[in-house]
């Protein structure tokens, strides 16, 4: 099992699976390439790196943790044209503390420009999860405390 933390990303192949922890206002991303496998998870924080001075960590942000996952998919064998996505975001009512929503439209925004189909979207729930994503079935298993494991 590969472990993504918080503001970062990290790409796996089969027999790996890939999992992050504890998402809450964060945003989760996976890009994975459906001939060969090999995928990518971000566990992103925020949605714009241009609204932050002086930060030293890319794997923050929506839009540039994206594009160095995206680039190094490609680098390492993926296919532009079997890139697939799936994602998973926290909702919150308060707008000001609503981080996922807008992680979510960055997200969206990264992948429409990049031809990415959505094939699951997991976002919009108010309770945190922790996810595990299996390359070779293309299964995302979602844990929730209290709440039954389930698969996008």
């Amino acid at each position: 099992m590969i472990r993504v933390g918080m503001a970062d990303y990290k790409l796996c192949a089969p027999p790996d699976k890939i999992s992050t922890l504890g998402l809450g206002s964060c945003m989760g991303v996976v890009i994975y390439d459906t001939k060969t496998k090999l995928c990518g998870m971000a566990h992103i924080m925020l949605p714009d790196s241009t609204k932050i001075t002086h930060n030293q960590n890319r794997m923050k942000f929506a839009d540039t943790c994206l594009l160095d996952m995206y680039h190094e998919l490609l680098a390492r064998g993926g296919l532009k044209e079997n890139l697939r996505a799936k994602m998973f975001a926290h909702h919150s009512d308060n707008e000001l503390l609503n981080v996922g929503h807008h992680n979510n439209q960055a997200v969206r925004k990264f992948l429409q420009e990049k031809n990415i189909p959505i094939v699951a979207d997991d976002s919009g729930k108010d309770f945190s999860r922790t996810i595990v994503f299996d390359p070779e079935c293309e299964l995302l298993h979602i844990s929730v405390a209290g709440v039954n494991e389930y698969v996008i």
